[in-house]
């Protein structure tokens, strides 16, 4: 038996570090949190999905008392920029998330049902998309899902 190690290397910075189109997006994930409806988990989770032409769409999570039935800020804004734009990749990615008393600390990550529709969107644009994960002590930058599902399943895994 042999064993495979797989590494991922993610960047870590402040929002000052930022570059201007990163730091922007970040702020509008945080500014989407606001657009949550979270009234059974009070966790607030903005998202911010820029794409290849310059445009951003926000998403926030929403909860139905029917607990599947609701869904995460992610896909809500992955989901409308490619429901308004088929024809345009996501680049960039970022997420935000609070709690009653204020942004969280440290930076939220994707679940998931989250992780694989990034991937899909990689996938299916043959592009890595820069995800960027706020917190209030800094500022995950991840080049790729992959980074964060490194034995991922994509349609090439069903032929």
């Amino acid at each position: 038996m042999k064993q495979i190690k797989i590494e991922t290397t993610i960047e870590f910075s402040s929002l000052e570090e930022l570059n201007d189109t990163e730091r922007a997006l970040v702020l509008s994930a945080a500014d989407a949190t606001k657009n949550a409806y979270a009234k059974y988990s009070r966790f607030y989770v903005g998202a911010a999905a820029r794409l290849a032409d310059g445009k951003v769409f926000i998403g926030a999570n929403q909860e139905n008392a029917a607990f599947p039935s609701g869904l995460c800020a992610e896909r809500t804004a992955i989901f409308a920029a490619q429901a308004n734009c088929p024809d345009q990749p996501v680049e960039m990615l970022a997420i935000a998330a609070r709690n009653d008393m204020g942004l969280l600390e440290q930076p939220v990550t994707p679940c998931g049902a989250c992780r694989q529709v990034i991937l899909e969107i990689e996938d299916r644009y043959r592009q890595p998309i820069e995800i960027l994960l706020y917190g209030q002590v800094g500022v995950y930058k991840i080049k790729s899902i992959k980074d964060l599902l490194p034995l991922s399943f994509v349609d090439a895994n069903m032929r």
